[in-house]
């Protein structure tokens, strides 16, 4: 467990690794209190966001992968909604005030213990400035996305989905992880 506490934040004694009383999962508790250090999966939220036959993508400024490309999306805070943590998300890394009117999917990467929620939204503003994270942004046509700098699989196959769907003119709403799922298409 990375930046586990060693330490109960509550008496300060060193905890133990096991499945507390009543759990099904091992972890790491205080026998002397009963605390739980649970490790939960990360949020990412973010939006494909769709201009006239272009989608818009940002490239990295920061790493992970300093230059590649991805949909805007990013962790989700405490306190937010998924619906603010995505429209938050696409303001700081493209200066585009968005429009949420569907989700789209819910993906999720066990491996590396992180859930992608991923919004259909609409352009409301696009101011031209972006945050620190973010080198730059665009909307690409299909053909010229750059798929071979698109860090995130997760990313890339949701947006080859979605190109896929709406050249069918039909959306569905994916819920699936990295190695199996199922579009799920609502009449």
């Amino acid at each position: 467990m990375p930046n586990a506490p060693r330490y109960c934040p509550h008496c300060t004694l060193e905890l133990a690794r096991g499945t507390p009383p009543g759990d099904t999962h091992e972890r790491l508790h205080c026998t002397g209190c009963g605390y739980i250090h649970y490790v939960n999966p990360k949020i990412i939220a973010g939006c494909i966001i769709e201009r006239e036959g272009k989608y818009l993508l940002c490239r990295r400024a920061i790493p992970p992968r300093p230059g590649t490309w991805t949909l805007p999306a990013g962790f989700m805070e405490a306190g937010e909604t998924t619906e603010e943590a995505a429209l938050r998300e696409v303001w700081e890394e493209t200066g585009v005030r968005a429009d949420i009117f569907a989700p789209y999917s819910v993906f999720s990467v066990p491996r590396i213990s992180e859930v992608y929620i991923i919004f259909r939204a609409t352009v409301i503003e696009e101011t031209g400035q972006f945050g620190t994270e973010t080198l730059e942004y665009r909307f690409f046509e299909p053909a010229d996305i750059p798929w071979d700098e698109i860090y995130y699989p997760a990313i890339r196959q949701i947006l080859e989905r979605y190109i896929l769907e709406r050249q069918a003119g039909v959306y569905g709403i994916y819920m699936g992880n990295d190695d199996t799922g199922k579009v799920h298409f609502i009449r």
